[in-house]
């Protein structure tokens, strides 16, 4: 009996101990051994990566006033694995997230596999929808927490908004849905504007409550930087009301305008047709109001590139502003083709060449300088290279090297034939006359500074090259303040108590096939003022612009859109006048008095 009862008791302590060991190395087997796996899935399960988003900064106009910048709104997300009854969130989520439960239901029922369960599990990082107003995203908990729903979080986001919508989209551009600028300002500023992200590793409960005290990991995020332009609002202002204007009245194909300093600094831009930069529905990649026509359109410039022979042959003491030239009475045969004048000219000072605005006295100082040195001129002058504008999309133009040239092309060019320039190369060519004869980059940025107010860059004047001396810059100055007199093709640039500077462009529109077509004009109008001390450089451009037969010159619709906004101008930067004021012509059309050849074209 009592051996029966040993036998009894050791069996059962043997099986005890036999329990115990195996619990004891199961239980070193997951302490010790599986240490690592079981630590990593405990961390999936309660640990979470969280994002803390940079801010991007802001772009503002030169004095602070905010063109681009961000607004609070909250990312819906979710962890499915939280999620226990996924038909009844997805019920509760549909309206104030204006989605529909299948859209939610095909989300919030995402899978992935799990290599360590060796199974497919809950997606536990669900973007349900971005952009959810912090108002909304407020309603949205208050109720998972009402009804005991579990697994639906936020993240703090903002969205790009843009205070002045259409105005000076071109120039500021836009981000895509990761917030990268895709054009504009945007685009070519993203590094300075987009910051870098930071993140923190946290745990949360059983009720998906942060644990403060496990916060992990954490790095923060750096604010992205503001861009400051050298914009004005005040005179983007004035731009865009007087550009809808004339759109208004002339319906153009295109429209551009531009506003600068004599040192470079942009202070307006902008281009017909545009966009609203908070409503892009429908703006496709190739749409064409996304154009920055300033920069991108290459065009022939026409009678304002007569600048560039006038004061090439003036800088190279070939010719004096008085010497004399013979414009073949409105008639001129070179290398077997005829060139013509729109109204005859007999002999002409080289001035005066400017004044008339005579293609025949252009040709013949071309002629004198040669192929060679006037193709080296054009390039002095900037055309047939960027600008350096910080800008993309930028266009180089056209200008054929002298062996490419055709035997009557010396006679052409000079007029702004057989040669493609952008707005903003002839604005910036116009600016050599005005700054007395130095070639600048045209900036748009003024500075950069971080989000503690330090400033990280600025963008300074630069000079290229000095084109011409400053003698003939003011000699040329001279010449084209009388285009703009009662003897000019431009009256109509005339603004009231101010001397003004310029020089107007008809340039025939080419064909498919190579030809001019008939009818079809860009016209346009560069000029500076006060001409004396140029404080403004302009330049109005329209393309197909709507007239009555035989009005569709610089001179009678670009001339008097730039008078108007120099006009407006002047007053907004309270510029002293320093002329009388004379009551202007009634027989004026449009601030430009008609003038009648015998052929009847207009004078330009």
């Amino acid at each position: 009996m009592l051996n029966s009862i040993t036998t009894r008791a050791l069996i059962a302590c043997s099986s005890l101990a036999v329990v115990f060991t195996g619990l004891s190395a199961r239980l070193v087997h997951l302490q010790v051994t599986e240490h690592s796996k079981y630590s990593l899935l405990a961390a999936e399960n309660h640990a979470v990566k969280q994002v803390i988003h940079a801010r991007r900064g802001a772009i503002t106009d030169l004095n602070g006033l905010a063109l681009a910048q961000n607004e609070p709104v909250k990312t819906a997300l979710a962890d499915a694995s939280l999620i226990k009854d996924i038909p009844a969130v997805a019920a509760l989520l549909a309206g104030p997230l204006e989605m529909t439960e299948e859209e939610l239901l095909a989300k919030l029922r995402r899978t992935t596999y799990s290599a360590r369960e060796r199974r497919l599990v809950p997606v536990r990082y669900i973007v349900l929808k971005k952009d959810v107003p912090e108002a909304k995203a407020t309603e949205i908990a208050l109720a998972m927490m009402a009804a005991k729903h579990r697994g639906i979080y936020f993240e703090q986001d903002s969205i790009r908004v843009y205070p002045n919508g259409e105005m000076l989209c071109h120039v500021l551009g836009f981000t895509n849905h990761l917030s990268t600028g895709v054009e504009g300002i945007e685009a070519m500023m993203n590094g300075y504007l987009a910051g870098r992200d930071g993140f923190r590793y946290s745990e949360r409960d059983r009720k998906d409550r942060e644990i403060v005290q496990f916060r992990g990991q954490e790095r923060a995020a750096r604010d992205g930087c503001d861009v400051r332009l050298t914009i004005d609002m005040g005179l983007q202002t004035i731009v865009e009301s007087e550009m809808d204007a004339a759109v208004k009245e002339f319906r153009p194909k295109m429209a551009t305008c531009i506003l600068m300093r004599p040192t470079g600094e942009i202070v307006a831009m902008a281009n017909r047709p545009h966009f609203n930069l908070n409503q892009q529905e429908g703006i496709v990649a190739d749409d064409p109001r996304r154009v920055n026509r300033a920069i991108a359109d290459q065009v022939e410039p026409g009678s304002t590139f007569k600048i560039v022979p006038a004061a090439a042959a003036l800088n190279l003491k070939l010719v004096t502003p008085e010497t004399e030239i013979f414009c073949e009475n409105g008639s001129f045969r070179y290398g077997g083709r005829r060139l013509r004048d729109s109204h005859p000219n007999g002999t002409l000072s080289v001035s005066q060449i400017l004044v008339k605005s005579s293609n025949i006295g252009a040709a013949k100082l071309a002629i004198q300088m040669g192929d060679q040195r006037f193709f080296e001129y054009i390039r002095r002058f900037g055309f047939g290279e960027r600008t350096g504008v910080n800008l993309p999309g930028e266009k180089s133009g056209i200008v054929h090297p002298p062996h490419l040239w055709s035997k009557i092309s010396i006679t052409r060019m000079p007029m702004g034939h057989e040669v493609a320039a952008t707005p903003l190369q002839v604005a910036t060519a116009m600016a050599v006359i005005a700054n007395g004869g130095r070639l600048m980059v045209p900036q748009i940025v003024h500075s950069v500074v971080d989000d503690q107010g330090t400033i990280v860059q600025t963008f300074p004047p630069v000079e290229v090259r000095r084109v011409v001396s400053e003698a003939v810059a003011n000699q040329v100055r001279s010449a084209l303040i009388d285009v703009v007199g009662k003897n000019g093709t431009a009256k109509g640039a005339q603004v009231k108590g101010f001397k003004v500077a310029g020089k107007t462009g008809t340039a025939q529109k080419i064909g498919p096939n190579g030809s001019y077509n008939e009818g079809k004009y860009v016209v346009s109008f560069a000029g500076f003022l006060p001409a004396e001390n140029p404080e403004l450089i302009g330049i109005v451009l329209l393309d197909e612009a709507h007239t009555k037969p035989g009005l569709n010159y610089g001179g009678l619709v670009a001339a008097p859109v730039f008078a108007r906004i120099m006009e407006r101008a002047a007053r907004y930067l309270n510029l002293q006048p320093t002329e009388p004021e004379e009551a202007l012509d009634p027989k004026v059309l449009g601030g430009a008095k008609v003038t009648l050849t015998n052929a009847g074209h207009v004078r330009d």
